[in-house]
Order: C-alpha cells, then sequence, then structure tokens
C-alpha cells in the first residue's frame, strides 16, 4: 500500500506558486513511496517462479517450440515432429555463436523469421573475454522486455521486498553503463553494447531515476567519460550504484581525489546499494568497505549477459547465491563439464540436476538462440529453490596439468589470501608455465595491488595453501612438486591492466580482464606491455 501523506497547501492545485524545500522533500518521498510500490506488486510471479521452478520451465520450452516452429531454423530443423524435451534434446544439436552466425549474419542485413518470429532489429555487441571478435547477439522485442527489463526490474522488486523501510528512490541510480555508442547497421536495424541498446529502449520515465545524462553515459571513450561522470555526479544524490566493480572502483576513487573526501560517503551520504555482476566480487569485498565504510550498505549480485538475464541475488546475506530465474523467456539446460567436448554432449534439465557439479549453461531463448552454450560455468548451491553460483567460464580455467583451476578456486583463495595479509587487489590473471627441460609446471599470477599485503612471502603461501584447500585436483598436482610447482607472482605496477585494456579498445562497460586462461596469450602480452620478457 502506498504511504499515507498530507499534501502541502502550495501542491493543491491551482495555488502552486512555487516549490520550498519541504515540498520538494515531499514530492521525493512521494515519488519514493509510489515506485516502491510498482516494484513491490511483482513479488507474487517471482515466488510463484520459486514455488513452480519445472512447471514455468516446461511451459516456457513449449511456447518457445511453438514461437520456432514459424521460422526457418525451426523447419530445416524438424519443429513440428518434436512433442517432448527428450525429442528436443536428441535431435537439436547444441549450437555456439559460429554455427548460428550465418543466420545472424542474414538478419544483420535485413532477412527476418530466420530464428525468431518477430521483427529483429537490435543486436548486443559483445567480444567475449576471450576472443578478438566482435558477436553481435540479436536482441527481440520479447528479450528486451521480457527478460532483460524484467531482470532490472525483479532485481528492484526484490530489493524493495527485503527493504520496505527503502529510501532508493528519494534519489538517484548511477548506471556505470557500456562505452560504446549505439550504431546503423541500416535505415532499420542498430547495434551496440548491451548497456547502449537497452538505454535506448527504456521507457522515458526511468530517465527521471538514473543518473548521468545518456549522452555521457554512452560515450565511446571511456577515459574523457569517466571524468563526465565523475563532474556531473558529484553533487548528485546517488542512492544506489550499478556497474562491474573495477570501473566502479575507478570512478569512486577519482571522485573522493576531486571532492578531496575520506569516502564516498562524504559525497553520497544516502548511498544503500551496489549492484553488480560480471565478475566474481569476493576480492573487492575488502576494497568496498573501505570505499563505503557503512555496515548498512546492501550488495547485489546479478548474472546477466547479452544473451539473457539469468540469475538475481534474492536475499541481502553478503554470502548469498543467485536465485534462477524462471520466467525470462529463456528454457534452461546444463552440461555437465564432463561432457564439454564431446561430439554428442549429455545435458540435464533443471529436475536432474545436483548440487555441486559444474555444470556449463545451455539456453535456450525468445530471441531465437536455440539450445545455444553461452560459455559460463555454474553450480547449483541449493535445489529449493534453484540458487546458483558463477564458477568461471568454459573457455577460462587453467587445466595444462590435470589441475582444473576455476575461477571461483582463484577467487575463493585470493580473497582469503588478502584477508590474512591485509593486501587488496585491484586486478590479477593467471596462466601455465608449461614443463621444460623435464622441470614441473607452474602457475604464473600476474598481480596489480591496491595495498601491497603485509609480506609478499606469506601472501604467496597463503595463495598456494588456499587453492590446495579450494581443488583437491590441484592439491594433487601440487603434491611433492612433481607436475606443479609453487606459483609465481609477478607484481604489476598500477595502472599495467588498465593500459592493457585501453591498447585493446575495451575500457569501461562489461570489459574486464580475464582471470584465468590454459594458454599464455594474455600474460605475454602484459609482460611486454611492461617490458619485461618472459623466461618461459
Amino acid at each position: 500500500m502506498i504511504a499515507d501523506f498530507t499534501i502541502p497547501s502550495s501542491l493543491i492545485p491551482g495555488r502552486i506558486v512555487y516549490l520550498s524545500d519541504t515540498d520538494f522533500t515531499f514530492l521525493r518521498m512521494l515519488f519514493n513511496s509510489v515506485i516502491s510500490w510498482y516494484f513491490k506488486k511483482r513479488i507474487q510471479q517471482v515466488e510463484y517462479g520459486i514455488q513452480n521452478p519445472v512447471e514455468v520451465q516446461v511451459n516456457l520450452w513449449r511456447k518457445l517450440l511453438m514461437q520456432g516452429r514459424k521460422t526457418e531454423f525451426g523447419k530445416a530443423n524438424g519443429f513440428e515432429s518434436i512433442q517432448t524435451i527428450d525429442d528436443y534434446r536428441n535431435n537439436i544439436p547444441i549450437h555456439n555463436y559460429d554455427s548460428l552466425k550465418p543466420y545472424i549474419a542474414r538478419i544483420m542485413r535485413g532477412e527476418q523469421g530466420l530464428i525468431w518470429p518477430s521483427e529483429i532489429k537490435w543486436f548486443a555487441k559483445s567480444s567475449g573475454t576471450t576472443s578478438d571478435k566482435s558477436k553481435f547477439i540479436p536482441v527481440s522485442f520479447e528479450a528486451l522486455d521480457e527478460c532483460q527489463f524484467r531482470g532490472a526490474r525483479d532485481l528492484m522488486t526484490i530489493y524493495c521486498h527485503n527493504n520496505p523501510g527503502t529510501k532508493i528512490f528519494e534519489g538517484k541510480s548511477l548506471m556505470i553503463g557500456g562505452s560504446h555508442e549505439v550504431n546503423r547497421l541500416d535505415s532499420d536495424s542498430y547495434y551496440g553494447d548491451l548497456s547502449a541498446v537497452m538505454m535506448n529502449n527504456l521507457p522515458f520515465w526511468v530517465n527521471l531515476l538514473r543518473t548521468p545524462k545518456p549522452e555521457i553515459a554512452l560515450m565511446p571513450n571511456w577515459e574523457t567519460k569517466l571524468e563526465k561522470m565523475a563532474q556531473s555526479t558529484q553533487n548528485v544524490d546517488v542512492t544506489s550504484i550499478s556497474g562491474v566493480p573495477t570501473w566502479t572502483m575507478i570512478l569512486m576513487n577519482r571522485l573522493i581525489e576531486m571532492k578531496g573526501a575520506d569516502s564516498i560517503l562524504d559525497i553520497w551520504p544516502n548511498l544503500e546499494l551496489y549492484m553488480h555482476g560480471g565478475v566474481g566480487f569476493t576480492p573487492y569485498r575488502q576494497p568496498f568497505s573501505k570505499l563505503i565504510p557503512s555496515s548498512s550498505m546492501n550488495y547485489m549480485e546479478t548474472y546477466n549477459a547479452s544473451e539473457g538475464f539469468f540469475g538475481i541475488q534474492d536475499s541481502m546475506n553478503k554470502e548469498s547465491d543467485m536465485l534462477l530465474m524462471m520466467d525470462y523467456g529463456i528454457y534452461y539446460e546444463f552440461m555437465p563439464m564432463s561432457e564439454y567436448g564431446k561430439e554428442y554432449p549429455m545435458t540435464k534439465t533443471l529436475e536432474e540436476v545436483e548440487e555441486g557439479v559444474n555444470y556449463a549453461l545451455i539456453i535456450t531463448t525468445n530471441a531465437g538462440l536455440w539450445r545455444y552454450t553461452v560459455g559460463d560455468t555454474i553450480q547449483f548451491t541449493s535445489l529449493k529453490p534453484y540458487r546458483f553460483r558463477i564458477t568461471g567460464r568454459t573457455k577460462l580455467f587453467i587445466n595444462a596439468f590435470g589441475e582444473e583451476l576455476m575461477i571461483d578456486n582463484a577467487e575463493q583463495a585470493m580473497a582469503e589470501a588478502c584477508r590474512e595479509t591485509n593486501a587488496q587487489v585491484r586486478d590479477y590473471t593467471a596462466a601455465p608455465v608449461y614443463l621444460h627441460d623435464g622441470d614441473a609446471g607452474a602457475h604464473q599470477w600476474l598481480i596489480e595491488f591496491e595495498q601491497y599485503p603485509d609480506d609478499m612471502s606469506v601472501f604467496e603461501q597463503l595463495l598456494d595453501e588456499r587453492l590446495k584447500a579450494a581443488n583437491s585436483d590441484y592439491e594433487a598436482k601440487r603434491s611433492g612438486n612433481l607436475a606443479l610447482q609453487h606459483p609465481r607472482i609477478e607484481v604489476c605496477k598500477e595502472g599495467t591492466f588498465y593500459q592493457w585494456m585501453k591498447q585493446r579498445g575495451k575500457l569501461g562497460g562489461q570489459h574486464k580482464v580475464p582471470r584465468l586462461s590454459n594458454d599464455r596469450k594474455i600474460v605475454e602480452e602484459i609482460l611486454t606491455l611492461v617490458g619485461k620478457h618472459s623466461e618461459i
């Protein structure tokens, strides 16, 4: 229910002369109350998906298949003869971007009805983390409305439900989005990064809630945009922030420097929520608590990508995992990593998954991505409800010696080593050091510190010990230094990773440093950048 307010006489129609400070405060409170009520209305539908996940998913699959029968892809793949989910899994191959690219290229030239029956004129440009080539992910109207926008709305729905006294809508939401402008493919189709696509399709009223202005938020030059964002938001009442942790930290540090403040709360005293995604937040908790020294600050993780919006942290518990969202126009399958690389890999449905198993995420979407591999791996931590955490990328891991080191192992170990040595990490990446002249291999870690460890040798030892504790395969390969030697750490000077990202044209937005690589390409590029020659 909307809160009961007494309307100031100056705001009664026919009597408005000016807005006093009291009137303005009243309007902010009223606006906050109305918007909070609007978001809370959705909570019953969210809870239905939690309580009836298999039913929601099966019904959604039937709807998607019915729509797909109208498309060229559906006709070519015999959708008319598919009656069950087992039929679907057994007869439709798993696709990646390369296998769907011929269809997508034709859509970008103006053809329609190829992979989805409704018109597709928007494409989310994504370079990924392991390829220099751009991907253009089709974004239908349904994908925008029923997935990306619904996910953003549900994020606020869940937050308002968990924080009934929130005043988040009395101020502005700072959105640290992408740095690519929307580009025209032809007279009626466009591409840009996901945040640019969304900003150009947002309802008008959303701009009343956000900052900075779109012309700043979508500036293509990240360094110029960073300064403009700092200048334009330093006197704004920011109550929430959304963005990738790395770029958010850079912006907050710049604001603190500009204002001569001790923390970001000196600039934005009403800040109450940070919404993050894209990279694991564990290594950033300590730096953020220093920048935002408040026990009442809330953090919520999301899992959304160009291909879809998949998960939201539904608890204010800092260690809580994300809830798999069931009614976003996405049908999920889960491929055990033991099947990865097989010609005909087996997948699990929602009711077949188990806790503690690494799965590659396979999706069928309302934008025509049929049994599409996203490239991420997840692990369920609960089945009632279905909560999960991101464990890595199918291509972002180190398994040069059978150690199967995943991103979640690395982030957990890094966070614990930092905590025990009072260190703060700004960025890092790691890669294998291959077997050479009979010597065992190793992992080389390039680390840029925000705050150096009390003792670097202790930090190195703790990182190794925590990796062993997090991963039994790593521990086995480290036994006796026979297959894997002690980690080799290379400390990078401030700005190293920023310069590497800049050199690759990857500043800002959703771009992030790949944490783990199974080859040495990234490590060698960074070593060359800083003038160090690998002795590997």
